[in-house]
């Protein structure tokens, strides 16, 4: 069975967790400030979801990484190589509230966290939302809330799809890292943001 991690455990984090405890998916989420502080979480979100250190998390099949942009150093710096295992880029070059964009130059922010990640399979995904929707119940109004994914892995987009599709999500494909990630990636990509929805012809 895949295992999964989580490196942060603030809205996005806890977000992506209570999706995975809905399902009673086994993850192991991390933060800063050591398990001992993700108690009443962890007892929030049920027995599927348990606490541990950021090594922990990062030893996963999956991890998912959902921090400010700038903790992204402090989160991912000293881990070993992945070792072909597959990242999840949740994170956005903004800062906080009223989201202000942090300058990184016209990359797509996904490369830059890939060179953070050494011998990782890097995805984009689970970042264009609001943490409410994402944390919500992917049935809406008759349909399924979209999540759009990227990569230039074509095995981890699949894996990551298919989680996608177990969450109840609808996920798309928008293609690679340098083009099809910039296209959700908040500020500025025509899809970062918006609540869509996938309905059935005649629904």
């Amino acid at each position: 069975m895949t295992s999964i991690g989580i490196i942060g455990a603030g809205q996005i984090g806890a977000a992506i967790a209570r999706q995975l405890a809905r399902h009673g998916i086994e993850a192991t989420i991390s933060n800063s400030r050591g398990p001992h502080s993700l108690g009443e979480l962890v007892t929030q979100l049920g027995p599927s979801i348990t606490a541990g250190t950021r090594e922990d998390a990062a030893a996963k099949d999956i991890v998912f990484v959902a921090v400010p942009w700038t903790r992204l150093t402090e989160a991912l710096s000293g881990l070993p190589d992945f070792g072909g295992r597959i990242v999840v880029d949740t994170n956005n070059p903004l800062q906080k509230q009223p989201l202000p964009p942090i300058d990184i130059c016209g990359r797509a922010s996904t490369a830059v966290v890939a060179e953070m990640a050494p011998g990782a399979r890097v995805v984009k995904a689970f970042n264009h939302h609001a943490f409410w929707n994402l944390a919500a119940e992917p049935a809406k109004e008759g349909g399924q809330r979209i999540l759009f994914y990227a990569s230039d892995d074509a095995w981890a987009k699949a894996q990551i799809a298919a989680l996608i599709e177990r969450l109840g999500f609808f996920g798309v494909d928008t293609g690679n890292i340098e083009t099809g990630s910039r296209l959700f990636q908040p500020p500025g990509g025509p899809l970062a943001g918006h609540n869509l929805v996938k309905m059935e012809l005649g629904a």
